[in-house]
């Protein structure tokens, strides 16, 4: 037997939820809750898994009832399932309106429109400063601040541009993140201070011709980073596949792979080292595009001396807010963005803790769960985003949040920040054409050999349930393992407990 990839066995428990026998429909028929059950252990037998573990809790939000269970006080890595702790834990705790607010100071006196002295930007956190909040314009923010300095009555500045990041730890990776991620955008590094997902933007257009090297652009234009650029242009015939390899500790990346030469043009990302370096660079940049003379240099804090910026020496320029909190938690289990996920634990730690790193997030969440009915003896979490495969957890548990969070007063918020099967986010693709698209509300997961799938559902009687899927230590194709839940999901989304006729 060869699985659901051969799309026979769905078909053959289609036929059956539409209780049709020898091929003809029965006029009276009963579809139970053990028929259910005996439908969905066939669906987590499948045997391309025969090497894997699938943890599952199905359970009735009307009632309570367990309509599935299997190995579900078993742990399981959750991949990006942990950021329904993150999140839901800052919702409650933070509130849904909270916001980030970054200061503006200087050091010095402002004669005839010339700051004397030196810019400071504190961080807090905020990860809003990207074109995703400021219509698509990546640089829109550091434009917006240059239009109040004039304001204010700044019109250039003779000292140095310097990030502030002191509100968080160093800590630029979760615990147990491998160092081979370094490169890539979905594990760029952590700080307080944050510009563009601190990633650099890049967008490829093939050669002229075969052979020919690809053509590249950044964005924002910068020489904050090195290229070296080895990918080529080849026939239409060949995919585009492209590779990054950003030097360990430095800003030198090289580029290699291949565009064929009918592709139009690509956008991708890189992750970039020290992002508050990166903030200010790019705003001193930005500040002398819109007229504001800048003579002295980019700096992070880091790399001042201790006493330089005492804050009994510091004159508030401005102060900026971010978008409200929901918005921000809207992104990270929308497209599963786990830079956000990770500044948000350290802003726990930070606000409730006066400890601004993981360690201090993650004792907030443990002093919040019991709440929930979940033991913090027995739930491990070591990061935010779910990145790290040293966090354990059990789709019990997961479901007891979910649970816990359909009775808050922050439902609203945390409901709308999940995807739809069908519609958007990581689920816009997945459950198309099928009963489930918008019926199924879902965080998605994936890391290697570890797929999860948590969220709520509606039955075919609009029985709203909860649901976690998750498996581990597969060697199957992942899109197997999406079929399979996404299986489970369509026939629970069709699932009546008695149809008569």
């Amino acid at each position: 037997m060869k699985g659901f990839s051969n799309g026979i066995l769905i078909f053959g428990l289609l036929l059956l939820n539409g209780c049709y026998f020898n091929g003809v429909r029965e006029n009276r028929c009963i579809d139970n809750l053990e028929r259910l059950q005996s439908e969905l252990n066939t669906i987590f037998d499948d045997p391309e898994f025969y090497n894997a573990h699938w943890g599952v809790v199905i359970q009735s939000l009307e009632t309570g009832e367990n309509i599935y269970l299997k190995n579900e006080n078993k742990n399981f890595m959750p991949a990006s399932n942990m950021k329904l702790f993150t999140t839901a834990v800052a919702l409650l705790k933070l509130r849904p309106d909270f916001k980030y607010r970054t200061h503006l100071f200087h050091n010095g006196t402002v004669v005839d429109g010339i700051l004397n002295g030196d810019l400071i930007i504190q961080g807090s956190g905020d990860p809003s400063f990207t074109s995703r909040y400021h219509d698509g314009n990546i640089v829109g923010i550091f434009e917006q601040w240059a239009d109040s300095l004039k304001k204010s009555g700044i019109h250039a500045i003779e000292g140095d541009i310097v990030g502030d990041d002191n509100f968080f730890d160093e800590e630029i990776m979760g615990d147990g993140w491998a160092w081979d991620y370094q490169s890539d955008w979905y594990a760029a590094q952590i700080s307080a201070l944050s510009f563009n997902d601190n990633c650099m933007d890049i967008l490829f257009t093939p050669g002229d011709s075969v052979g020919a090297p690809a053509n590249y652009r950044l964005e924002p234009e910068t020489d904050f980073v090195e290229i070296i650029n080895h990918v080529t242009t080849v026939g239409p015939e060949k995919e585009t596949a492209i590779y990054y390899n950003r030097l360990r500790g430095t800003n030198r990346v090289v580029i290699s792979g291949r565009m064929a030469i009918d592709t139009t043009e690509k956008r991708d990302w890189f992750s970039i080292e020290n992002p508050t370096l990166y903030t200010t660079t790019i705003l001193k940049q930005v500040l002398e595009q819109n007229g504001i003379i800048v003579s002295g240099v980019p700096r992070d804090i880091d790399h001042c001396e201790p006493d330089e910026f005492a804050e009994e020496d510091l004159i508030r320029v401005f102060v900026h807010e971010s978008p409200p909190l929901w918005k921000i938690v809207n992104t990270i289990n929308k497209v599963s963005q786990n830079l956000y996920a990770e500044l948000l634990l350290r802003t726990l730690g930070a606000e409730l803790k006066q400890q601004g790193n993981a360690e201090g997030g993650i004792q907030v969440v443990k002093e919040t769960i019991p709440d929930m009915g979940i033991n913090p003896v027995n739930f491990v979490m070591v990061d935010g985003s779910g990145l790290s495969r040293l966090n354990l957890i059990t789709p019990r548990q997961i479901t007891q949040l979910l649970r816990y969070m359909h009775e808050s007063p922050a439902n609203k918020f945390f409901y709308n920040s999940l995807p739809t099967a069908g519609v958007d986010g990581s689920l816009k693709h997945r459950m198309k054409n099928t009963s489930a698209k918008g019926k199924v509300i879902a965080k998605t997961g994936y890391l290697g050999h570890a797929v999860a799938l948590s969220g709520y559902l509606r039955t075919g009687e609009n029985e709203e349930c909860v649901f976690s899927l998750i498996t581990n230590n597969f060697t199957a194709p992942t899109s197997l393992a999406h079929q399979v839940q996404d299986a489970a999901c369509e026939r629970l989304t069709s699932f009546v407990r008695i149809l008569r006729r």
